[in-house]
């Protein structure tokens, strides 16, 4: 019906076909239809609606549990809901049989984490296996995300050698799969993809990219359309993919930083290309003037045009060089190479230090620690780094349960930045951990993710009084992308500290034990060590809890053990050191209860090993009472009596 149209400019889209009879108009004399993906496949559907909601009552639903790691589907297809929110949703007929499979959420350890130049960690990494194990159809694997106020969500892959980005859509989850109860479901970021391995969700600056030909090209940021690169015919004579990424950039921190209340700047422009070389006529480029700077009240001598070198992290004044001139809200200029750019409006005359320094605090985070222990177990201690806004209502919400001191000053991490925490006088970690080397245990830095553990503590030596120690926090390995100026500053033993909080033991020693050393038994029977039952500790299994029974210990004070302790280890220490308490004064013929208890619970082998340290004790005595000539009759008599 548009018999009257005469040109049709509809190039740089993502067209792959154009109908016939659009070419027949009577009067179009020009159709533009460059930089189209013309003759290619049609653009498949967006993953948002794969998940189909009108086979939601056909496809059967499987709820998994904290503790179920394996899983069966049929070719029937599933829609399988994990712990915390994360969805998996398989169709009909994309296996031939009933095929086992297995998920695991992984610790967000630098191994499993592929973070480029401001890119935020936003979920753990989860694994699905077997590894390598291919579907007849796409699978969607929807994994939940913290909320990010600026930058694109992505999943990315690692399939054991590489990581890659996934084409990612983002939704809410399943109203009758909230991850809060009584809140609103999760939100996920979704991909498809045929085989299994890791996934991580990450967030980006915004990314866009096109081919560019000698027929030129136009891209236009999804960010802000008012964003665009324009490529002149005959600007390149080999094919070329180019990549726009856009950085969103907050007045209050450019006025913070500078100190100039008149003080804007452009969201950063990061340009790359594939390959990598000069074109042969510029290309021109459209951003919007800085927030608050419009053409006809701009000052041209405060707005300066910055080129940033991504290898030397230095910016350069192109005010001059770039041919800038400006309309009522955008500023154009023209370029031949790729790099970063950045447009600002400032006061002052020499902006390279400044605009470097702005840089630097895109890829940092202001961060305090906290450092709390549980009240009714002073030798629990959590541990925790978080953004500094969100310090204050962490402690709030922690104070019922905790105690401790006020959040440490601010300090400066960079996104996937390793630190330490050590305890230090007279404290020490009362665990073996994977994570914990040289007495320090370790963090990796997420600002979207908790950054929290908790440990046992117990003093170094044996003390009868109060225990003043610490925590203090370092610096792990110094990031090899780190400027080296910014490197510069963290080499030497004092630049590694970051904070330091006191903690405080008052008449404790390890896992809730008596003060003082703990000596059970008598000199003519024998005695048991703290060291000997902490090596006894070690050798129970499950059975722990017959074992209390069996010696005497409420149910409801076993329970309450259970509770106080995370960590297995501790629960058995816990429940030894609490018997060994009420045993003191209690006569002779500890050690025998103890004895029976592990019988009767079916530990024959560590009553005969508690018979043993016994005997080898009292041995060690009476060697003792001879040395000095206060061998008593008895004794000489019968050296093995018990």
């Amino acid at each position: 019906s548009l018999c009257s149209l005469k040109q049709l400019v509809i190039h740089s889209n993502d067209l792959r076909s154009v109908p016939e009879c659009v070419h027949s108009l009577p009067l179009l004399d020009k159709l533009d239809l460059r930089n189209n993906p013309l003759g290619r496949p049609p653009t498949p559907p967006k993953i948002a609606h794969v998940t189909p909601v009108l086979e939601e009552l056909e496809i059967p639903e499987l709820h998994l549990g904290f503790g179920q790691h394996s899983f069966q589907i049929s070719p029937a297809g599933c829609h399988a809901f994990l712990p915390g929110g994360a969805e998996l949703f398989f169709p009909r007929r994309c296996v031939h049989a009933v095929t086992q499979l297995q998920w695991a959420e992984r610790r967000p350890d630098r191994k499993w984490v592929w973070l480029d130049e401001h890119d935020v960690l936003l979920s753990r990494p989860l694994e699905l296996r077997p590894h390598g194990a291919t579907f007849e159809k796409p699978v969607e694997v929807c994994l939940p995300y913290h909320k990010r106020r600026k930058g694109d969500v992505a999943v990315r892959r690692f399939d054991g050698q590489s990581w890659s980005t996934l084409p990612t859509a983002t939704r809410r989850g399943s109203e009758k799969h909230s991850c809060r109860p009584g809140g609103r479901p999760a939100r996920l970021a979704c991909c498809s993809v045929s085989q299994f391995s890791w996934f991580v969700v990450v967030s980006r600056p915004f990314l866009d990219s096109c081919s560019v030909s000698s027929a030129g090209a136009l891209l236009v940021s999804q960010f802000d359309p008012g964003i665009k690169l324009t490529f002149p015919p005959e600007c390149t004579t080999v094919a070329r993919t180019v990549t726009m990424q856009v950085l969103q950039v907050a007045l209050s921190e450019v006025q913070d930083l500078t100190g100039d209340p008149h003080a804007s700047a452009s969201p950063l422009l990061c340009l790359s290309q594939t390959p990598s070389m000069h074109f042969l006529q510029p290309i021109t480029v459209q951003i919007p003037l800085p927030p608050g700077v419009t053409g006809h009240m701009l000052d041209m001598s405060r707005l300066h045009l910055m080129h940033g070198d991504p290898t030397a992290h230095t910016w350069t004044d192109i005010t001059v060089q770039a041919s800038l001139y400006v309309t009522h809200i955008y500023a154009v200029f023209t370029i031949t190479h790729f790099s970063w750019y950045w447009l600002w409006y400032t006061t002052y005359k020499c902006v390279s230090g400044v605009v470097r320094k702005m840089y630097h605090r895109l890829k940092q985070f202001r961060v305090r620690f906290l450092a709390l222990q549980r009240k009714n177990d002073p030798e629990q201690v959590l541990l925790q780094c978080l953004p500094s806004d969100k310090a204050e209502s962490r402690l709030a919400s922690l104070l019922e349960q905790y105690d401790g001191p006020q959040p440490s000053e601010l300090c400066v991490l960079l996104e996937g930045e390793q630190f330490f925490a050590g305890f230090e006088r007279g404290i020490d970690i009362s665990a073996d951990r994977p994570d914990c080397k040289d007495g320090r245990l370790s963090f990796t830095f997420y600002s979207h993710l908790k950054n929290i553990k908790e440990v046992h503590v117990c003093p170094t030596h044996p003390h009868q009084g109060t225990i003043r120690g610490q925590v203090s926090f370092y610096r792990g390995e110094v990031p090899s992308d780190l400027p080296e100026e910014v490197a510069r500053k963290r080499k030497g033993h004092d630049d590694q500290w970051l904070a330091t909080l006191p903690l405080r033991i008052t008449n404790a020693d390890c896992d809730g034990s008596i003060s003082g050393e703990l000596n059970l038994g008598d000199p003519e029977s024998g005695y048991l060590t703290q060291t000997n039952l902490l090596s006894i500790s070690l050798r129970i299994n499950q059975e722990w809890q017959n074992i209390g029974i069996n010696l005497g210990i409420s149910y409801d004070q076993l329970e309450r053990i259970r509770n106080q302790h995370r960590d297995f280890g501790a629960q058995v220490l816990a429940m030894l050191f609490h018997w060994a308490r009420g045993q003191q004064g209690a006569g002779p013929g500890a050690v025998q209860r103890l004895m029976k208890a592990l019988v009767d619970s079916g530990r024959r082998d560590l009553a005969e090993e508690v018979e043993d340290i016994v005997t080898l004790g009292k041995r060690k005595y009476e060697e003792s009472l001879k040395r000095v000539g206060l061998e008593t009759p008895a004794s000489s008599a019968d050296p093995q009596s018990s």
